[in-house]
């Protein structure tokens, strides 16, 4: 049975549809490749909106009701992408528009802050996301059970965290350390941005057992939305990561 971390691309997301015969209506590696560029572009575009709305003033008030939009609204959209995949050829491109206006809008805060830091964090997601295609194309890493259970282990032991550290927060009170910049806080950040890099080698493996399969042509969306949660999360986790190391030396 196939396990990944990603809630978009959970275990019965593709296997579910069968072994069915590949027709031109079948889901394609490529065509999920070309969804996920499309995708790229929107949220470009509108993650270039709130960065140009804070760098007219560098006041970050003019940039978070965006963010409430974008952030309120992406995780709503992904909710209803997740549970209605037939809808994904609408949910994914609405979803890669709202969460543009989050990460625009934290980019130019971050960048305002450490001149430099965006097109660092920039080149390195991408810079993972096309090593580890490489990786995985070649068969350097292979996503076996035990590969994937651990990933998941991982990525559902950080999720917890996150809750329970925001749970917390709720009552003033923050752990320490961890998202500080010393070296426990840089640690756990590396730590994050290993297993969310890996989550992609699962998305990758989940794709190709999809085209495989033949899964509807829907699902070339649906398989374009999860890579790009998977890739939101690494961006965010490196930004993070560069941050601290940028105020250490600060």
């Amino acid at each position: 049975m196939m396990r990944t971390s990603n809630p978009a691309l959970n275990n019965a997301t593709f296997t579910r549809f069968g072994s069915t015969a590949l027709t031109t209506e079948s889901m394609t590696i490529q065509g999920t490749v070309n969804k996920s560029l499309a995708l790229l572009v929107l949220l470009s575009l509108s993650a270039a909106w709130t960065w140009r709305a804070y760098l007219i003033g560098h006041d970050p008030r003019a940039v978070t009701p965006w963010l409430l939009v974008g952030g309120i609204g992406g995780f709503i959209v992904a909710l209803i992408t997740v549970f209605k995949k037939a809808w994904s050829p609408v949910t994914a491109p609405v979803y890669a528009l709202l969460e543009g206006l989050v990460l625009g809008g934290i980019s130019s805060i971050f960048e305002a802050r450490y001149p430099g830091i965006i097109i660092q964090a920039v080149g390195l997601t991408f810079g993972t996301l096309f090593g580890l295609l490489l990786a995985y194309k070649s068969g350097l890493i292979r996503a076996t059970e035990k590969f994937k259970l651990g990933v998941v282990a991982a990525t559902g032991g950080i999720a917890l965290f996150y809750i329970i550290t925001m749970v917390l927060g709720f009552f003033n009170i923050h752990i320490p350390y961890i998202y500080e910049n010393g070296l426990i806080g840089i640690g756990f950040s590396l730590f994050v941005v290993v297993i969310a890099a890996l989550n992609l080698v699962l998305d990758f493996d989940f794709i190709e057992q999809g085209a495989a399969n033949g899964a509807p042509k829907y699902m070339e969306w649906y398989g374009a939305f999860g890579l790009m949660v998977t890739l939101i999360w690494l961006y965010l986790e490196i930004l993070r990561l560069l941050s601290k190391m940028r105020s250490r030396r600060d």
